[in-house]
């Protein structure tokens, strides 16, 4: 298929169905009747799977590979496991269709690398994640959300490449026509391609537009700076203040780095660009022998020896792994990209680009954070910039105060329930917060709501910074207070916003997300039998700070003075986001603490949330509570999750079952919240 001026259906359509019989049956070989595809098009059945996330189409053990050979492992992890090795590859299958939300989750390029690798060159779905659709668009594949294309695909019509670019900003459009990123950024680098000029005119704006404004890269060849306004819809290139990615991705984004400028290119303002051995960790304790005898770990260790190498020749910042200890187990990481980004980096009014979804997480510094893919990083190298369509702004006004028990998990859990955001409504757009309600937060508890935007589809998470978050920053970078007033970007009074909502943080309940993904949010009270667990997992960057800590502590405590701990038949875990998150819970007391209670400590590591380290799940049948972000199927292992806050994990822990803390801390006779 060329994309020179127009395209044909040459292979086989796949329907991703929620009938996994019609669905085995078209990867053996059998095509759908002309009546099943015409109801499957029209919305009359069967029904296109949603919410098909990059986890299950590359799994994370299959990120290990980054080059041809993701074709063969495309949608591995499809409703756990579903599609086996080969299958897609040697289907003939040259275009794809599912439902609503189709990529959500991580920002991983090995998804549609690996369905570009398997000869898929059309994907089609009810509705496309943001940072998967520009993924797709980076490499060549053809996305789109209109089903009369597919018909008329189906039907051997040519069409004109043209069609497939509706709807796209210009430089999208220009990136399509131009085969890809990197040969569209050397004609603009070059000067000779240039993006169509802002014309947007003054007006009131969000803190996103502000800092977009005030970031657009104006003249690229010269580097100039600054436009008088942006709006929704405006498309652009910004420049970057923080460039950022970890083991998973680095190797990628530097072969890519390398074929397209050659072994000898250079990064552009190095000291800005950070890298990260955080993901793959405590792989080997946790890795399959059947995944052992694929040669999977020497692959996984070579993505981390790849990325040394890669920091060393261009004199790059390394968080790097912890020596081990004696007895040859890791000790962790500095510190997982977010925690340290947080900590270390960020700041009031920058640019943040990390390759991890949850790169958003900064926004709680009132930064704009957020997530790209591997050939998006290898052109960022480059250019030190990244192309944005500037997003929608939903305003989510936080008024009151959260109810004992209740936490900003809660908050986001909640939210994330709303039909808004369960019907796909959210992608692409950003959740600003606002309102009192941020007042009465801790820094913590704020990077949390900051954190989770992603798993709305969201474009990033942001709020104004808060005296706490004023605090934080004083204490951990030195800074005083005036320069980081001076750093805060603010929304005009009278800026426009796409919705409202108001969420009154006294009504917030206990909520639990139930397993497949973390829109699944009900309140804990509406779980009417007792779900036993086999794991209790209190990890992650969204789960693994210090606030966390004090969450857990505060359950741990008050169940070691009633003699209770973790029952034989739960395996428990809280790990650390950071050594200096370590370090804080020692001084606290909470280590000591956290042991006696039988529960198993781990260094920094984004661990059993990209199923990678101790806390992951060997069988289906076993059940996790959990305090990380996502729970899509595969996510932590083979074995069904449960989403809740540090405090529902920690009393659940030693319940045994998933419970709600007030209840369980009544039962014990505690007398309430400390």
């Amino acid at each position: 298929m060329s994309l020179s001026q127009s395209v044909r259906l040459e292979g086989r359509v796949l329907f991703l169905t929620e009938d996994f019989e019609l669905l085995r049956k078209q990867i053996e070989g059998e095509d759908l009747g002309e009546e099943v595809v015409r109801d499957i098009i029209d919305g009359r059945g069967p029904k296109l799977m949603d919410n098909i996330s990059t986890d299950e189409i590359t799994p994370g053990w299959v990120c290990f590979h980054y080059d041809q050979t993701l074709g063969q492992y495309a949608y591995v992890g499809l409703r756990g496991g579903r599609v086996q090795p080969g299958d897609i590859a040697g289907g003939g299958f040259q275009a794809i269709v599912s439902g609503q939300s189709k990529g959500c989750g991580s920002s991983r390029e090995q998804a549609p690398y690996s369905e570009f690798a398997a000869g898929i060159r059309f994907v089609f779905a009810r509705s496309i994640e943001k940072i998967y659709g520009q993924n797709c668009q980076n490499i060549g594949l053809l996305i789109s959300t209109d089903f009369e294309l597919l018909r008329r695909l189906l039907r051997k019509e040519a069409i004109p490449l043209e069609e497939f670019l509706h709807g796209l900003d210009p430089i999208s459009k220009e990136i399509v026509r131009a085969g890809g990123l990197f040969a569209y950024n050397r004609k603009r680098l070059e000067g000779t391609l240039s993006p169509p000029p802002i014309q947007t005119r003054s007006r009131p704006m969000t803190m996103v537009e502000h800092i977009i404004a005030a970031h657009a890269v104006t003249d690229a060849k010269r580097g100039c700076l600054g436009v008088e306004a942006v709006r929704p819809g405006d498309a652009l290139f910004v420049r970057t203040d923080v460039r950022f990615s970890h083991e998973y991705v680095t190797p990628m984004a530097e072969a890519l780095f390398v074929e397209a400028l050659g072994k000898d290119a250079k990064i552009r303002e190095p000291e800005s660009v950070f890298l990260f051995r955080d993901h793959l960790t405590f792989l080997d304790e946790v890795m399959s022998p059947k995944h052992r005898a694929m040669g999977l770990l020497e692959k996984a260790n070579h993505l981390a020896e790849a990325q040394n190498a890669f920091a060393r020749k261009h004199a790059l910042k390394l968080y790097g792994e912890l020596p081990r200890g004696a007895d040859g187990r890791s000790q962790g990481s500095e510190a997982i990209c977010h925690n340290a980004v947080l900590e270390e980096i960020a700041l009031p009014g920058q640019v943040v680009v990390g390759s991890d979804s949850h790169t958003c997480m900064a926004g709680a510094v009132g930064a704009l954070a957020f997530g790209i893919g591997a050939t998006d990083m290898a052109n960022a190298w480059l250019t030190q910039d990244v192309r944005v369509r500037v997003p929608e702004t939903l305003r989510i006004v936080l008024e009151g105060r959260l109810g004992e028990g209740v936490t900003a998990k809660d908050v986001m859990l909640h939210l994330l329930s709303q039909p808004f955001f369960r019907t796909a409504k959210g992608i692409g757009k950003v959740l600003e917060f606002q309102g009192p309600g941020l007042e009465t937060l801790p820094m913590d508890e704020l990077a949390t709501l900051t954190n989770m935007a992603v798993e709305a589809g969201g474009f990033t998470g942001i709020l104004e910074p808060t005296e706490a978050v004023i605090a934080y920053l004083k204490e951990m970078r030195g800074l005083s207070e005036e320069a980081i007033r001076s750093r805060i970007v603010r929304s005009d009074p009278n800026a426009e916003y796409f919705e409202t909502f108001v969420v009154d943080l006294a009504k917030v309940p206990v909520m639990v997300a139930t397993p497949g993904d973390p829109r699944n949010g009900v309140d804990i009270s509406e779980l009417k039998e007792q779900i036993p667990i086999n794991i209790a997992y209190g990890g992650s960057c969204t789960g693994g700070k210090r606030r966390d800590m004090d969450l857990y502590a505060m359950v741990i405590a008050k169940a070691l003075a009633r003699g209770r701990r973790v029952p034989p038949h739960v395996r428990a875990f809280i790990q650390f986001g950071s050594q200096r998150i370590r370090r804080y819970a020692e001084a606290k007391g909470y280590v000591a603490l956290f042991e006696a209670a039988g529960i198993q400590l781990l260094g920094p590591s984004c661990g059993s949330c990209i199923a990678a380290g101790p806390g992951v799940s060997t069988h289906p049948d076993e059940i996790t509570i959990s305090a990380i972000n996502r729970n899509f199927p595969g996510r932590s292992g083979p074995g069904r999750v449960y989403l809740a806050s540090p405090l529902t994990v920690a009393a659940s822990a030693i319940a045994g079952y998933i419970v709600d803390p007030r209840r369980f801390l009544e039962e014990l006779d505690c007398g309430g919240w400390v």
